[in-house]
């Protein structure tokens, strides 16, 4: 299914006084990958809200393995790993400049339409594009 890698690069905003990076930034990072990797099959989120339909997250469950470091260029792979009629469950693992993998997550995304701020199926054509890349 559809996988895509982003680079990111640690900022000394994404630290800490040690030059560690703060754990909820990696929520950040993986954010950012989630958000390209719709991107890359022309998904855009702009382009949702203007229907009225999000993705919100409702469940992250995440593993800090290693730390990052200020100025470190990192790897952010992201996965689709398995999607419901109103939901995606996306595998996320950062890696740093050597391939060691820092930070894991799997996050469940919720596609909800914003008006009536309830679950809604996911756009049929972006299941359809999701599925046929890569």
């Amino acid at each position: 299914m559809l996988i895509s890698t982003l680079p990111v690069r640690v900022y000394y905003e994404d630290t800490d006084a040690g030059g560690v990076v703060y754990y909820a930034n990696y929520m950040k990072f993986f954010e950012r990958g989630r958000t390209e990797c719709l991107r890359e099959i022309n998904v855009e989120q702009d382009a949702l809200l203007e229907k009225h339909i999000a993705f919100m997250v409702k469940k992250v469950e995440m593993d800090c393995i290693k730390s990052a470091r200020f100025n470190q260029l990192l790897s952010v792979k992201t996965e689709v790993e398995s999607y419901r009629k109103a939901s995606l469950v996306f595998k996320q693992q950062i890696f740093n400049e050597s391939g060691e993998l820092l930070c894991q997550a799997s996050t469940l995304i919720a596609c909800v339409n914003l008006q009536k701020m309830k679950p809604t199926a996911i756009p049929a054509e972006i299941i359809e594009v999701m599925t046929s890349a890569r």
